[in-house]
């Protein structure tokens, strides 16, 4: 039996999930979460011994999945983590796997495949949807620095220069030669494109 904490804030998703995974015997989804820092509280409690694999979703409030996958390698190397998304995107399988993920699937992929996925991760033998592992082999890296990607995601929130500036105890002259660094190596013709086409390759 695998032992699984489940993450994802769509409760109704996260429940049939979980609901599939059991019908199929070979699973126990011991704790659901609808968050990273939620997860990282349920995990701290419980005993090395009590969960095998972490299996999240990418874009949460308060904490995503590939930062959650982060905190768990550093506190919590015993437990394997997998990606399962609606967000099919060959840079989040790059970054996934640089934090430690141990696979990445997708959510429309049959609940049988997921099931397999999971007995091979519990095993040590990671797992990554074909077609996607393809696409992450001739993507490349992101060409995003963290700090452009805090200004990016701080846009996102945010409306102004100088906001996200005080967001980030940074300079507003800082911050707009941030962003005309972002534009000119995503090859964007202003910072909104820039965002979406970061966001496409899944480098935020």
């Amino acid at each position: 039996m695998i032992k699984v904490i489940l993450v994802d804030d769509q409760a109704m998703v996260r429940e049939a999930l979980a609901a599939l995974l059991e019908l199929s015997g070979s699973v126990k989804v011991i704790a659901q979460a609808k968050n990273g820092v939620e997860a990282l509280e349920i995990i701290g409690k419980l005993a090395p011994s009590e969960a095998e694999v972490l299996l999240t979703d990418i874009e949460m409030p308060q904490m995503d999945g590939l930062t959650l996958a982060e905190n768990v390698r550093r506190s919590y190397p015993h437990l394997k983590v997998c990606i399962v998304t609606t967000f099919g995107r060959a840079g989040y399988v790059q970054r996934a796997l640089s934090a430690g993920a141990k696979g990445f699937l997708v959510k429309d992929a049959p609940s049988k495949d997921l099931v397999s996925a999971l007995e091979q991760i519990q095993k040590g033998i990671r797992v990554v949807d074909p077609a996607l592992a393809l696409d992450a082999l001739s993507l490349p890296a992101s060409p995003l620095t963290e700090r452009e990607k805090d200004i990016l995601l701080a846009f996102e929130k945010l409306g102004t220069v100088s906001e996200v500036a005080a967001e980030l105890f940074l300079s507003a002259g800082t911050v707009r030669n941030h962003v005309s660094n972002i534009i000119a190596k995503t090859h964007a013709k202003n910072r909104a494109e820039a965002t979406r086409i970061a966001r496409e390759n899944g480098w935020l």
